[in-house]
């Protein structure tokens, strides 16, 4: 036997006891859901998304969801899925009647979820749920120039490791086949968490002058869709879309993963 030919087969026969461990492994030790920690039992189900997400970022995904999980991720119904931004208009709002299409509730699976990708470093929770949100945003054919997702400041972004509203919008831009920058809207300043603040007028009053458009960046005329993983008041994505239009951008939109919002009977979408 040649050397060559016995490298192969040293290498086959590694190869093997390496799956038949790793499968001795799994039984012993099963992958555990990103989202309650159970045992995940559905991986058969995520075919379909492991190839996709191979192709979109050239490696296997690390994602495992439990059974009970997937199916607690239940969207709004479809004609109740568009807002508008701010819970709360404002007078004299400089962009009233901004719209903001959110498919997915801020309760349950994602309630449980969100905090484990801002604090728990989980990205691929993050980006299967910009899969998802790109599919929908597909399906409800929503269109436009670029995608900016809401950026964060220098130190929250070296505090969680990544941008989860960059994480969602990725998939999205590529599955609707629209332009992502991640350096179009720049965070002036580091802000307190929206999350901590309760009163309405003090998350306005938190956002307010946080964001600019780069300097290297030509919005004017342009269709915009701001992302971010949950809205609650509006507040970001609003002060978000304010620095757009006076920058020259000719139409905004804004979308959110999920929000703890219902449709008014007065919203007109």
């Amino acid at each position: 036997m040649t050397g060559a030919r016995y490298l192969n087969s040293v290498y086959s026969v590694s190869e093997s006891i390496r799956q038949a461990f790793k499968g001795a492994m799994d039984l012993i030790l099963p992958y555990k859901c990103a989202v309650c920690d159970g045992v995940s039992d559905s991986e058969e189900r995520f075919g379909d998304y492991n190839r996709f997400y191979g192709e979109l970022y050239g490696e296997d995904s690390d994602l495992h969801i439990c059974g009970k999980c997937l199916s607690a991720l239940n969207p709004i119904e479809d004609s109740r899925r568009w807002f508008l931004c701010l819970s709360n208009p404002v007078e004299n709002d400089p962009c009233p009647g901004l719209p903001l299409y959110m498919p997915f509730p801020y309760r349950g699976i994602v309630e449980q979820a969100v905090p484990k990708i801002k604090f728990g470093r989980k990205n691929s929770l993050a980006r299967f749920f910009g899969a998802i949100l790109g599919s929908y945003a597909v399906n409800e054919g929503i269109k436009a120039d670029l995608i900016v997702p809401v950026p964060l400041s220098e130190e929250r972004l070296a505090e969680r490791g990544f941008n989860q509203a960059f994480e969602i919008a990725y998939p999205v831009s590529k599955m609707a086949g629209i332009p992502l920058s991640d350096d179009c809207l720049i965070r002036t300043r580091d802000t307190g968490r929206q999350s901590e603040i309760r009163d309405i007028g003090k998350r306005e009053v938190n956002v307010r002058g946080a964001f600019e458009v780069s300097g290297a960046w030509d919005v004017t005329g342009l269709t915009v869709i701001v992302v971010d993983d949950v809205a609650t008041t509006g507040a970001t994505l609003h002060e978000a879309a304010k620095v757009l239009y006076k920058a020259g951008a000719e139409k905004v939109l804004c979308i959110a993963f999920a929000g703890n919002r219902t449709v008014k009977n007065a919203e007109p979408f």
